[in-house]
């Protein structure tokens, strides 16, 4: 099983990178599930789950700011 990580320790500009990189990946399997059958049809929704978590963490820190 995949070691949830703590979105709270990282800094502001690793969340940002890591954030587009999750939004690029999500982009890769809206076109792979178009084109053919996808091998992880929770990908998309998994990707989007963790692009909110980012999201939350990011909106959160700035109201503390």
């Amino acid at each position: 099983m995949k070691k949830k990580n703590n979105l709270a320790e990282k800094t502001p500009a690793e969340l940002t990178k890591t954030l587009k990189e999750q939004r690029e990946a999500l982009r890769g399997l809206r076109f792979s599930a178009a084109g053919a059958r996808a091998k992880d049809s929770n990908g998309p929704k998994k990707a989007r789950k963790e692009i909110a978590r980012m999201l939350t963490e990011l909106g959160n820190r700035a109201k503390k700011a």
